[in-house]
């Protein structure tokens, strides 16, 4: 069972803060290359089957990809 923020020796809060650094830092490249690998696999897609739309479709995938991960991230750091 965890304690509670005010019983954590320093080195505890130290080693939490950089756990959540990490984890927090790391949306920061995740929702942005979810979208742009959402667009890139669409654009290849509207290439090989020479249609103009699923580029779009790939892009609004990307973003909703990211916005789960981060959804999943916070609601970890929530429990």
């Amino acid at each position: 069972m965890p304690k509670p923020p005010d019983q954590e020796s320093p080195e505890e809060q130290k080693r939490s803060f950089w756990l959540q650094f990490g984890r927090y830092s790391q949306l920061a490249f995740t929702l942005p290359a979810a979208t742009i690998a959402g667009w890139f696999l669409g654009s290849l897609l509207d290439r090989w089957l020479h249609t103009s739309w699923i580029s779009i479709v790939g892009l609004l995938l990307g973003i909703a990809a990211g916005l789960i991960e981060l959804l999943r991230t916070v609601s970890r750091d929530m429990r």
